[in-house]
């Protein structure tokens, strides 16, 4: 806390009113004369007490200070500013020194202090970093691969799909009937074939459709588009 010198003292007024009449009574009573102090005398007359006090005042024979002590710290409430005005005008006046506690000084708080014993350094070793040399993995490959993962299978808890879906491609519906023309009956004379007129989207289910209708063995299966837009397929019997 900055003190003001004394020419600045005598041109302002530095203590409130409040304060001045909680300071006359202390004044009255150190001087010698057991004087009462009006409790309405203005600033100029408490500071004029002031000095009268001042002058009063001689070292004692003990070796103590004349002028008191003030011990200042931020825990009860210094910085407020009736406190500091009389703190500067008590300074001012050369009626006090100022010591300024820097360890109670300040507003942080030391809950508790904690000593750590031999036993808490216990494996300490294993957590110093500071002397490790770092390893560096050796790469024989060019390529990045990322590691193998565990992989599950499939579990469904319920089907995605309410109801199967319906085969319409039976052999029910790939063969449609066999044609009896006068040029299909001379296939069957001929050349062992049957002729049969067959689903558009049939193609190579046309061998196992005649397997499972008529239960014979089909070497070769030739199929065509007539003009009409239906298919014809040519079956040729296994000998």
């Amino acid at each position: 806390m900055e003190s003001t010198s004394g020419e600045d003292a005598s041109k302002r007024n530095l203590l409130p009113s409040v304060l001045v009449s909680n300071l006359q009574p202390v004044l009255a009573a150190r001087r010698p004369s057991a004087a009462v102090v009006s409790t309405a005398a203005t600033a100029s007359e408490a500071e004029a007490l002031a000095q009268e006090a001042e002058a009063s005042d001689a070292p004692a024979g003990d070796g103590t200070p004349a002028r008191p002590i003030v011990l200042l710290t931020c825990a009860g409430g210094i910085w407020s500013a009736g406190l500091a005005a009389l703190v500067d005008a008590l300074v001012a006046a050369d009626r006090c020194n100022v010591h300024m506690d820097k360890q109670a000084c300040g507003h942080s708080i030391t809950i508790r202090e904690t000593t750590a014993s031999s036993v808490d350094f216990t494996g300490a070793k294993a957590f110093e970093t500071l002397g490790k040399k770092k390893t560096k993995k050796i790469r024989t490959s060019v390529t990045f691969h990322r590691p193998k993962t565990l992989k599950k299978a499939r579990d469904p808890k319920y089907p995605r799909i309410s109801t199967t879906g319906r085969n319409n491609l039976d052999q029910y519906q790939i063969l449609k009937y066999p044609l009896t023309t006068e040029s299909a009956m001379k296939k069957i004379e001929d050349n062992n074939t049957l002729v049969f007129i067959v689903d558009l989207k049939a193609d190579k289910k046309i061998k196992a459709a005649v397997k499972k209708m008529y239960d014979i063995q089909a070497k070769k299966v030739n199929t065509l588009i007539r003009p009409d837009g239906k298919k014809k397929a040519y079956v040729k019997l296994l000998m």
